[in-house]
């Protein structure tokens, strides 16, 4: 019986990769030592896997920034602004294109379907011309069979590259992306061709956007596009992968009915119903790639109910023909549970992260074949029952609160229109204010402190200090800058969402359960194993002590509880709008507390709002109705004088505009400025939108500091659509990735265009 792993992390279980990165960025290492962290930790990886008794290895699923960037690097579709002139792709054009440089922006970066991970969005047109321009799929593959480990090179299929990308700089919205199937088929031919000369047997395309809701036109591309590659593909076993929802009845069967093709990945963690299609109708002679075990959550396989399914799948597919395997790319999850030495030991036994995923993969495919593990099985099932049973899930106080809250909508009594203008009284603040997103850089010291402060090596009495002393910095930097509402840097925040899980009963922790996000950043997200409740207040000694420092109104930053929930390994064992109305009401407490101390300008981040949208059309109205209604708990008891903002990270909002606008936020700032205004275009159409929004400004993902003039632009582009009198001036996003030399030039061009346009705007009137 066999295994297969659709991909596996990259950063290394000590974020090895990210370290590397940063010194290459930073110009302390050079381009070979990189490589020789990258060629180890592909190595590491490899012969972990073939150890365990994986037999479908993935290769090519490592990346120095991002797949589909790696995918773009290959296809030789770099946009003419880098400069590239042909020829192997480097490493100056690649870190270019995700990272931008000092004279030019980087590409656009969104996130990847309904997950926290970010990939740079391809910019194309009709005049793209495509050539073979990164060898690294074969060049992987090698490096693993000189090794002795045969593996299946993994590449982003053709259809989903294209309907990922948009259309570049100054070609139509309109353009049909999958007009330009003719001309990059030619280079997966001269791809595959080369793979198959080096000794490939297998090779997997990922289309995960089959998941979606297609239409026919697109299903035709896709069908067309295979048998296009066809003959390129004859002698090779090919496997279509798809993952993170159910595939629609449609495209399930335009994609099984494909010739050429040996076998089909399917998410049946996520996709319960593609196992009902699949029990109805699987071509025969065909390999069914199972992904039974859950590349998105730390949580441990149920193997006995997991056995179940794969064999009643053995029935319809046969033996020989069933392949288990993980859902999706377990890039999603936490590396090894083996670094974890401080987690309680009966919560950790509800856990596996990667590196046991694979070993659960490998039990039950041998557990399929007759030799069966019964010591691990007894294992995994006693777990199941502790987590099931143990008092530390279960809190009957949160549940009664939580229960209580249905039949109210949670809304502020007074409409936001009148809500301004009692702020706007109390504020005083001028047209087009000026604010920046919450956090300010952390620096090496800062960390330094926190760090040994966890560790008790220095005493709370002087991690106050410290603390204290960044914050006067940081208001006294913004007060010289001439900010008008400020933020106290949040010095003493790890990270948004962590900081939080961390006062919260019914979370837990890790010390290196690093998950990528984008490029080198790298988050440790929150588990949440139980019910959710706020002990004490969170941030307000922080808070009230960084308004004492100055008479400017200083904003109360916290997490909103749609975020903390999308940026958790979250429960599985009851809905997920039961869990965030849980986390909701502890935010609401730290909210009102907030108020009481004095804090008249709170933002509640609602960064992930748009990422936990649903993948399919039709569940989507049910996600927004309990995420919007949770953010609303959070701040309905506040007071009409209490500002009231929030958050949000990339501007795909077209489609869930009326939904923002029903979150009934004071001030809503939006990332904007890598996409184009796209955010902008909503606007143009003709949508109403009455409380005051501020679209970012500048991309603080990228080292490049912007001119004024550019800023001012961008202001005017906003100005454009947008009253003057509901427009805010501030960055994309928070400051805490940037060094102070890149971000106090950047606020001070910042600063200049809002004053620059208000000068401006007076003299018109």
């Amino acid at each position: 019986m066999a295994s297969h792993i659709v991909g596996y992390p990259r950063m290394g279980p000590k974020r090895e990769l990210k370290f590397a990165l940063e010194s290459f960025w930073d110009g302390k290492s050079g381009a070979h030592d990189l490589e020789k962290v990258a060629k180890d930790l592909k190595a590491a990886i490899w012969k972990q896997m073939a150890d365990a008794g994986i037999k479908y290895i993935p290769s090519n699923t490592f990346s120095y920034y991002d797949q589909v960037l790696d995918t773009t690097a290959m296809l030789g579709a770099v946009p003419p602004r880098y400069g590239w002139n042909g020829g192997e792709i480097g490493f100056d054009t690649y870190f270019s294109m995700a990272r931008g440089n000092a004279s030019l922006p980087a590409m656009e970066m969104t996130k990847w379907f309904d997950t926290n991970y970010h990939y740079i969005v391809p910019e194309l047109g009709p005049d793209v011309k495509f050539s073979y321009a990164s060898h690294k799929a074969v060049t992987e593959y090698k490096e693993a069979k000189a090794l002795g480990v045969e593996t299946v090179p993994v590449i982003v299929g053709p259809v989903s590259y294209l309907l990922l990308s948009k259309p570049a700089k100054g070609v139509e919205k309109s353009f049909n992306l999958l007009s330009l199937l003719g001309k990059i088929i030619p280079v997966y031919k001269e791809v595959v061709t080369e793979l198959k000369a080096a000794g490939a047997t297998w090779v997997q395309f990922d289309e995960p956007t089959l998941v979606l809701d297609q239409d026919s036109h697109k299903l035709q591309a896709f069908a067309e596009a295979y048998t296009e590659l066809e003959s390129a593909l004859s002698g090779l076993n090919v496997v279509i992968e798809t993952y993170f929802a159910d595939v629609p009845a449609e495209t399930y069967k335009t994609l099984t009915s494909l010739k050429g093709i040996s076998g089909f990945g399917f998410d049946l963690v996520r996709g319960t119903k593609t196992l009902d299609l699949i029990k109805s109708s699987f071509p025969s002679g065909k390999y069914l790639f199972a992904g039974v075990v859950d590349g998105r959550n730390i949580w441990a396989n149920d193997l006995a109910t997991s056995l179940t399914t794969l064999h009643s799948l053995e029935s319809i597919v046969g033996k020989d023909k069933l392949v288990v395997s993980t859902s999706c790319s377990l890039l999603h999850t936490s590396v090894d549970l083996a670094n974890e030495t401080k987690l309680d030991s009966e919560i950790k036994s509800w856990f596996a992260f990667a590196a046991q995923k694979v070993v659960e993969v490998n039990a039950l495919a041998t557990a399929l074949s007759g030799h069966k593990e019964e010591a691990f099985f007894d294992a995994n099932a006693a777990a199941q029952d502790s987590r099931k049973s143990s008092p530390r899930v279960n809190n009957e106080a949160v549940q009664k609160a939580a229960a209580a809250l249905k039949g109210s909508e949670h809304r502020r009594a007074t409409p936001v229109s009148a809500r301004l203008d009692a702020q706007q009284k109390k504020l005083n603040l001028p047209i087009l204010p000026t604010t920046t997103i919450g956090s300010f850089p952390q620096t090496m010291d800062l960390r330094r402190v926190r760090r040994e402060y966890k560790a008790k090596k220095i005493s709370q009495e002087d991690y106050v200090k410290a603390i204290k002393e960044e914050i006067s910095k940081v208001v006294k930097l913004q007060e010289d800058l001439d900010i008008d509402v400020l933020v106290h840097g949040e010095p003493e925040r790890n990270d948004m969402v962590e900081y939080f899980g961390e006062q919260m009963e019914g979370i837990a922790f890790t010390v290196n359960g690093w998950v990528q996000s984008y490029g080198s950043r790298c988050v440790k997200p929150p588990i949440i194993y139980g019910d959710v409740s706020r002990p004490k207040a969170m941030t307000v000694y922080w808070s009230s002590m960084a308004q004492s420092m100055t008479a400017r109104p200083m904003k109360g930053m916290l997490t909103g509880p749609v975020t903390i929930l999308n940026w958790s390994f979250v429960r599985v064992d009851q809905p997920r709008s039961e869990t965030c109305y849980q986390i909701a009401l502890a935010i609401k407490d730290e909210v009102e507390d907030l108020e009481k101390g004095g804090i008249q300008v709170i933002q509640i981040d609602e960064a992930a709002l748009r990422e936990g949208l649903p993948l399919r059309k039709s569940e989507q109205a049910h996600y927004l109705d309990w995420a919007v209604h949770s953010f609303r708990i959070t701040n309905c008891g506040v007071k009409d004088t209490t500002q009231i903002h929030t958050h949000m990270c990339y501007s795909n909002f077209n489609d869930i505009i009326h939904s923002i606008i029903d979150m009934d936020a004071d001030v809503i700032t939006i990332e904007n400025s890598r996409s184009d205004e796209k955010l902008l275009s909503v606007f143009r159409e003709g949508v109403k939108y009455g409380a005051g929004i501020g679209p970012g400004v500048y991309d603080i993902h990228s080292p490049r500091i912007p001119t004024t003039d550019e800023i001012a632009d961008r202001v005017n582009k906003m100005l454009a659509v947008l009253e003057t009198n509901i427009l805010w001036v501030n960055p994309d996003c928070g400051l805490k990735t940037r060094k102070y030399s890149e971000v106090v030039p950047a606020l001070t061009n910042m600063v200049s265009a809002a004053k620059l346009l208000r000068t401006q705007l007076a003299s018109t009137k």
